[in-house]
């Protein structure tokens, strides 16, 4: 990535970042619970004192899987009214008034239960809105960069929630304090989105939907920091409104879903995010110290300590993966390479179990060390498959007019089956032993790799050419489309009373046929001048 790339684009890395803010519950939210769950003040508040059974366990921690899969599918039809930016609003007040329940919570678990269920909602929302949002506004050529941040924020928060419940573990006195101080943090990263949301710009491509076409290219040009005469950046808007020709054109937003073109896209994010769920991860990452502890680290402290660790390799190699090898490798071959060194780290990891199993010993043996090594070593390639590219994938290829109904589908398919596989997590381990849950992970991460080797690359694809990609229309016609849009900006009014409708028509109008402003009067900086390139000539606004 060139410094002058990262600078043009500097706009919209800050509006990923605000965006995902949000999302940083979904990380810490998910992995908080196994630990929480764990401390003796959790446990004499909520427990009897005693050890949380495999059924509170799993109810604790996929409770919230549950209230996130009504929020992601809800999120939808929500999205197409408000906006992305304003939904993404309504979605952070929901989990905090869930966040508020379970900090409030004294003695009944019920209470904890209710909280989850509510933040939940909250959680599943953005999941679905923050990617929606921040694609439609990323430039193809960082797409896969910008839209990967959800990863790494995601990671920060699954990282952030080890070490935190490991410090209130080990400074803070067994008391109510030990679990709330962990539920409490929640606050901070989702009033951050609260306070500077407001001062992003909402997607263009949506309000072209709507027919706001002159505020659309005025938050596109913003966005690309760039001149409104740039050729470049007319290019892009004419891709993007000939894309809503064609929605015009169509039967409806929902029944586009199931047209020619559009199923196998539903398809294909349905059984990415299933075997996402099923490539073992969710499981290490959720009950984290339960599984550090199956494999030879005894002690609560341990296991929080070798969870923590693995927290923070995954977040480095997240990090590392998205600003080196994402726009480099692309999504297809990431995919591959990724899901097939997962399945082989875990069958080493089981064979391991299978003829090393830890024994009764309080201290912790070379071959614990060893397996917990071969999982930090698991995790890097799944910081560069299938953690971030599932997200990144199913927020790019689907078209304009069904974005959000794909990603809600998206996303609520991921939740229901993190709330299958956390529900049946400790019930698996109970009776795979030996290193037969490993196995099976394994097994199914290699069927995954033949599976996404057949997946198209979207690398570079603008979000307007995967409808060509996946077939929905020829791409002769999509560049006729495209032409004639072109034209009539240069000829017409760029907004009218018909919301953008004379854009489209075969031969230009008469810019004083339409009411509102002419492209090339559309107020910009005097002192830049409006000058073509990329960082020159930018929109006052």
């Amino acid at each position: 990535m060139s410094r002058r790339s990262a600078f043009v684009n500097w706009r919209v890395y800050i509006l990923a970042i605000v965006a995902y803010s949000g999302v940083f519950v979904f990380g810490f939210d998910t992995s908080l619970a196994g630990g929480v769950i764990a401390l003796p003040g959790f446990e004499n508040d909520f427990l009897g004192g005693q050890p949380a059974s495999a059924q509170v366990l799993s109810l604790v921690v996929s409770v919230l899987q549950a209230g996130a899969f009504v929020g992601a599918l809800s999120a939808a039809p929500i999205s197409e009214f408000l906006g992305r930016r304003n939904s993404l609003v309504v979605a952070s007040l929901i989990f905090v008034c869930g966040a508020a329940v379970q900090t409030a919570a004294t003695n009944d678990i019920v209470w904890i239960y209710c909280g989850r269920a509510v933040s939940g909602v909250g959680v599943g929302a953005m999941t679905m809105l923050a990617p929606t949002y921040v694609a439609e506004s990323a430039p193809a050529n960082v797409r896969g960069r910008i839209t990967g941040i959800f990863q790494v924020i995601v990671v920060l928060g699954v990282a952030i929630s080890y070490w935190i419940t490991y410090g209130v573990n080990l400074n803070i006195p067994v008391s109510s304090a030990q679990w709330r101080i962990p539920i409490a943090f929640q606050f901070v990263p989702v009033g951050i989105m609260l306070i500077f949301l407001p001062f992003c710009k909402e997607s263009p491509r949506w309000l072209a939907r709507k027919g706001r076409v002159e505020q659309s290219l005025l938050n596109l040009a913003w966005l690309r920091n760039t001149a409104l005469t740039s050729t470049k950046l007319q290019d892009e808007f004419a891709s993007i409104l000939a894309s809503v020709k064609h929605e015009r054109e169509g039967r409806g937003n929902f029944r586009e879903c199931f047209e020619k073109g559009n199923r196998i896209r539903f398809v294909i994010a349905f059984i990415l995010f299933a075997l996402q769920q099923f490539s073992g991860q969710n499981s290490v990452s959720y009950y984290a110290p339960e599984v550090f502890s199956s494999i030879g680290m005894p002690s609560t402290t341990s296991a929080l300590l070798a969870s923590g660790v693995y927290g923070i390799v995954k977040l480095l190699s997240t990090l590392a993966f998205l600003f080196i090898g994402i726009e480099q490798l692309g999504r297809r071959r990431s995919l591959v390479y990724g899901v097939a060194w997962m399945g082989i780290m875990f069958f080493i990891i089981g064979a391991l179990l299978r003829t090393h199993p830890p024994g009764a010993q309080q201290e912790v043996s070379n071959w614990s060390i060893g397996m917990a090594v071969a999982l930090y070593i698991y995790v890097l390639p799944y910081s560069f498959s299938i953690g971030p590219i599932p997200w990144v994938y199913c927020s790019e290829i689907f078209g304009n007019s069904i974005r959000h109904y794909g990603v809600a589908w998206a996303a609520a398919t991921q939740w229901l089956f993190n709330f299958i596989i956390t529900k049946i997590t400790p019930t698996l381990e109970q009776r795979l032993s030996g290193g037969t849950l490993f196995f099976m992970f394994g097994s199914i991460n290699l069927l995954t790799a033949v599976f996404c080797f057949f997946l198209p690359e979207t690398k570079g694809v603008s979000l307007e050419e995967m409808d060509v990609i996946f077939g929905y229309v020829s791409r002769e016609q999509r560049q006729r489309d495209v032409l004639r849009v072109a034209t009539n900006l240069q000829h017409g009014a760029l907004s009218g009373p018909d919301g953008g409708r004379h854009l489209f028509e075969s031969r230009p109008g008469s810019a004083s046929t339409y009411e509102g402003h002419r492209l090339d009067t559309l107020y910009e900086d005097p002192e830049v001048g409006g000058k073509e390139g990329e960082g020159e000539g930018a929109v006052a606004l």
